[in-house]
């Protein structure tokens, strides 16, 4: 009983010590002016779900492609205002750039 006593008293002595000794944790916000956030409504962008092909149609060759990488394969085409996120073939995010001043 004894033994079972000691076991408990040197785990619990443990675990205060890790965490006494653990970094503190702290998080950061981080805000950004709307002034300098991209008007998504001032641009025609390509719609989640859309094909390559559809997006090529539209919009023209891209200027810049980057990827794939990864798996599942992710690549990027560069337009002038915008950048278009492709899962495989479909899309899955576009970004308006931020317009340099």
């Amino acid at each position: 009983m004894k033994k079972k006593h000691n076991l408990s008293a040197a785990l619990g002595l443990a675990a205060l010590l890790v965490t006494a000794m653990a970094p503190a944790v702290q998080a950061e916000n981080l805000a950004v002016p709307v002034g300098s956030q991209a008007d998504r409504s001032a641009i025609s962008l390509p719609s989640n779900g859309m094909s390559q092909a559809s997006v090529r149609q539209r919009w023209g060759n891209p200027l810049d492609i980057r990827g794939p990488v990864g798996q599942p394969p992710i690549s990027q085409w560069h337009y002038t205002d915008f950048v278009v996120y492709f899962e495989r073939d479909l899309v899955m995010h576009a970004v308006v750039k931020r317009q340099k001043n």
